[in-house]
Order: structure tokens, then C-alpha cells, then sequence
């Protein structure tokens, strides 16, 4: 993998969940899960906040502490800059869904939010615990008109950005009004899940940043994913402007492409070439599969999933097809997809606190765009 955090190299992923440096008292990164007003924490000049949109609803996942963990391993291989400037990496999850909890708009102390995947139908009045595509799921759906105000301001602000997958990709197609949200009919096999394929678009292929993904593939399209979906997006046209459909899904490794949209953006960052209002409806999150696998076996020997939820995902975290590298390709996508534009904005937000507080110089975000190692 192109990105990945020098201490799971030397000292492989079991260090990371147990021993990481940066997570021990006055350490370069913090992570507060929080369902009440009372349990954030108060804003630090010294701390750049990141807010993760936790739309699980409750329900045990790994994408979501994926995203953390992504985070984390940011601080981890920045942590001389963090150390030489005095600032640190904290994130903020909120319970969305179940709680009903938002973070603030940009604006104050969030620029950068990142939303997770989650269960059940995208649409959330239609999940009353009993209809199809509710996964038992009943839910109020008052959260989802101030999460579209959410997503209005951070649209409207370009200095912030989000970064969404699955669930949340669902949700942003619905705010827009840009994709219908539709149960996969047996036809097309039913839920989607595992080591799948992905193809660019055209407007993907030629993106100032996908571009150079699109290289990095074998014929410049198609690209392998970890699909894990209920739901199809299908569009509806015409599109805002300014909204870009970056992907679609195939009907099978090598098949034609389909009607569903996988990657969206709806605004990129000043420069014209990072996207930094975009989602993708598959899973580039999960990074690490053997750190993935480590989480999960801690699961189910603890109890707290069923058998089928930890067969399902061991699946996942476990196929590999013979005639490929199956990690360095999912790797590839992951490093594109979300690593290294969430990357890209922490140090970008690195630069900008650093600036603000007069503190020592830190390395410009373009860095990101220049590494030779994607």
C-alpha cells in the first residue's frame, strides 16, 4: 500500500490497536465518541477537529472505526510536524441517526467531516423496523432535514469539506436530489458485497485528480472496490451544475457497466483539482484487512455481533482472487478514493493553524498532490 502508518510496518497491526504512541496522554491524537451535547469536548486553539457523521444507527461496523483509524495513522506519520508545531489531531464522532446528534457548521472549529456507512433503507421515513430494506431499522427521521442543512453550509463554505461513504453517499444523492435510492432487485443479484469492480467515467478518467488514478489502473477504468450494499443510486438527469459522476458500478468483474453511480462530487477545492464535497458508495475506508480482521475476531469472541454479521465480514476481509494482487489493488483504490484526499485537508487545516498561531512552518497540502508514492 502507497500510504500506511511506519508503526503497523515495523511493527505490524496489532501494535496499532494496543500500543500506539499517539493515543497516550498528551499524545498528538484523541477520539471522542459522543451522543449528548454535555460530552464534547471544548474547542483548543491547539487541536484541529475532525467530525465524523456516524450514521450506523447504532449497529456494530468497522468502516466506521476505519475512518478514525485513518485519522490516527495521519497523525502517526505526521507526527514531527505535529510535535515541532504543538498541535494535535482530535476526532469527534457523532451518533447521527440514533441520537439525533450533529456537529456545528463550518465556520467555528470544523472544517473537515467525514461520514460513515450504515444500515437499512437510505430514505429514513421508510424505516419502520418491519418494511423491506429497513433491516429491522426503526428510526426518527428528524435528523435528516439539519443534516442537509449541514451539508448546504458546508457547500457553501469553501474552506470545509466532506467526505462521505456508503450510507452517507446515499444521503448526499438525496439532499441534491441527484440519484434515487433503489433496493437491489434479485435480477441484479440482490445485495451487493465483496471484492468487487468499479468503472471510472469519462468526466472520472479526465478528473484533475482521478486522472492520475485512472494511470494507475490496467486499461485506465476499472478499478476493484469492497461493495457491501443494499442499495442502488440510480440517477436522475438532469444534474446541478457543477456535480460530476466520477464511477458506476459493472454487472460483474469484466462485465458491462451499470446503471448505478458509485462516486460523486459536488465541489471541489479552490485550486480546481481535489475534490472536497464527494462520496463513494463502496467501502475505500477499510484500509488495513489484517487490522480489519484483528477488530472483528475481538467482535464475535466478545459476543457483540451475530454469526452471520461476522461471516459475512470475514468474507470480506479474507477473499482474495488468484490471478491478482487483491491488496494492493483495493490499496490503490483506498489511497485515491479517500486516504489521500482526507490527507490532503488534515494538512491543509495543519498549515492553517500553524499560520494563525504564528507557530513553526509546516508542509504545504500540495505535497500530497506531488508524491511520486501514489
Amino acid at each position: 500500500m502507497a500510504i500506511s502508518c511506519e508503526y503497523k510496518i515495523i511493527f505490524g497491526a496489532e501494535f496499532c490497536l494496543t500500543e500506539c504512541p499517539l493515543s497516550a496522554p498528551c499524545g498528538l491524537f484523541e477520539y471522542h465518541r459522543v451522543k449528548n451535547i454535555d460530552e464534547i469536548p471544548p474547542a483548543e486553539e491547539n487541536i484541529i477537529d475532525v467530525a465524523v457523521l456516524d450514521m450506523n444507527h447504532g449497529w456494530p461496523n468497522l468502516g466506521h472505526d476505519s475512518l478514525v483509524h485513518l485519522v490516527q495513522d495521519t497523525a502517526c506519520d505526521f507526527q514531527e510536524m505535529l510535535k515541532k508545531t504543538g498541535l494535535s489531531l482530535r476526532v469527534i464522532s457523532y451518533d447521527v441517526r440514533l441520537s439525533g446528534l450533529l456537529p456545528a457548521r463550518p465556520g467555528g472549529r470544523f472544517r473537515i467531516y467525514l461520514g460513515t456507512g450504515g444500515p437499512a433503507n437510505i430514505d429514513p421515513v421508510k424505516n419502520d423496523g418491519v418494511s423491506e430494506g429497513s433491516q429491522g431499522v426503526h428510526e426518527n427521521p428528524a435528523w435528516e432535514a439539519r443534516a442537509f442543512e449541514l451539508f448546504d453550509a458546508i457547500y457553501e463554505s469553501e474552506d470545509s469539506v466532506l467526505l462521505g461513504v456508503c450510507h452517507t453517499f446515499g444521503t448526499m444523492c438525496r439532499w441534491s436530489g441527484v440519484a434515487q435510492p433503489t433496493l437491489r432487485s434479485q435480477e441484479k443479484g440482490g445485495k451487493s458485497s465483496g471484492i468487487l469492480e468499479n468503472v471510472l467515467s469519462s468526466e472520472g478518467a479526465d478528473h484533475p485528480w482521478f486522472s492520475r488514478f485512472a494511470q494507475r489502473l490496467p486499461d485506465g477504468r476499472r478499478m476493484r472496490i469492497m461493495d457491501n450494499r443494499l442499495f442502488d443510486l440510480i440517477p436522475l438527469k438532469p444534474f446541478p451544475s457543477g456535480v460530476t459522476v466520477l464511477a458506476y458500478e459493472t454487472l460483474g468483474i469484466g462485465g458491462p457497466e451499470g446503471d448505478a453511480i458509485t462516486m460523486l462530487e459536488w465541489a471541489r477545492d479552490r485550486a480546481g483539482v481535489m475534490p472536497r464535497m464527494y462520496a463513494v458508495n463502496h467501502h475505500p475506508e477499510i484500509v488495513d484487512r489484517s487490522r480489519q480482521r484483528l477488530i472483528l475476531e475481538r467482535l464475535h469472541k466478545k459476543g457483540t455481533v451475530t454469526e452471520q454479521w461476522y461471516e459475512e465480514r470475514l468474507d470480506l476481509l479474507t477473499l482474495n482472487y488468484p490471478d491478482e494482487d487483491s491488496e494492493q489493488r483495493l490499496a490503490l483504490t483506498s489511497d485515491f478514493t479517500i486516504v489521500a484526499p482526507m490527507r490532503y485537508y488534515l494538512l491543509r487545516e495543519i498549515r492553517r493553524r500553524a499560520e494563525i498561531l504564528s507557530l513553526p512552518e509546516t508542509v504545504h497540502e500540495n505535497s500530497i498532490l506531488n508524491s511520486d508514492s501514489l
